[in-house]
């Protein structure tokens, strides 16, 4: 499920693209190529502290809400129950999460982090960060305040036009 490390010569023939063959092609394009620079750039950070690239939207879903279903934690995460029951499974095993039935619910599993999950979240965090300065190095207060109107205006359109 890694993905390969987005190295310069990626990085130039993604720019290439878009600067010279496609200047004008759909903007959900080029969002795209945007967002898997971004999980490329964190993957190579998450990797060094031996975290699995697909632990880390559970892993912030937890570090924010504590004890979800694994139900829940599918929906916050936006991914799929059999994506999830995986990726808890390794989890599990690394010794971040712990699933258990609740007392009064014996019905559902909920997800709680362990000492260990928790204390990754002053480990990845940093490195989030850092990706983020990385990618607006360059790039105005303004520019990037514009940015973010511009996108959560699409999501927003996005989202009304859905069924």
């Amino acid at each position: 499920m890694a993905t390969a490390p987005l190295d310069k010569q990626s990085t130039r023939e993604i720019l290439r693209h878009w600067r010279e063959a496609v200047p004008d092609d759909r903007l959900a394009h080029l969002v795209k190529d945007a967002s898997r620079a971004f999980v490329r750039a964190l993957q190579v950070r998450l990797v060094q502290h031996d975290v699995a690239p697909g632990h880390w939207n559970f892993l912030r879903v937890l570090w924010e809400r504590d004890g979800l279903t694994q139900r829940e934690l599918s929906e916050q995460a936006g991914v799929m129950e059999p994506t999830t029951f995986s990726a808890l499974k390794g989890m599990e095993g690394a010794g971040y999460i712990e699933r258990r039935h609740l007392p009064h619910n014996r019905k559902n599993i909920h997800v709680f982090l362990t000492p260990r999950g928790r204390a990754l979240k002053a480990k990845l965090v940093p490195l989030a960060e850092e990706v983020n300065r990385v990618a607006v190095a360059g790039v105005s207060q303004d520019e990037i305040a514009l940015v973010r109107r511009v996108l959560l205006a699409m999501i927003e359109n996005l989202a009304r036009d859905e069924p």
